[in-house]
């Protein structure tokens, strides 16, 4: 399944890899520094009505399966 590199946006099976869904190790640690700088971060806790949208969706393990990029031509 091809899908864009979070960090870089580079396009490929990076779930197949040992990184996905980062497309190399690098990438992967960018991310993780961004996390520890706190320029990624959790704004506040998750409650109960940020998952209503979601009650209604079918069991199934395609929730934790991205969706396939489209092929440009």
């Amino acid at each position: 399944m091809r899908v864009k590199c979070p960090m870089c946006r580079a396009v490929g099976d990076w779930f197949a890899g040992p990184f996905g869904p980062f497309c190399s190790k690098r990438c992967k640690l960018v991310d993780l520094g961004k996390w520890f700088n706190e320029e990624h971060k959790v704004t506040e806790p998750l409650r109960p009505d940020h998952f209503a949208e979601f009650a209604e969706l079918p069991p199934g393990d395609y929730l934790d399966t991205p969706e396939p990029l489209e092929e440009q031509s």
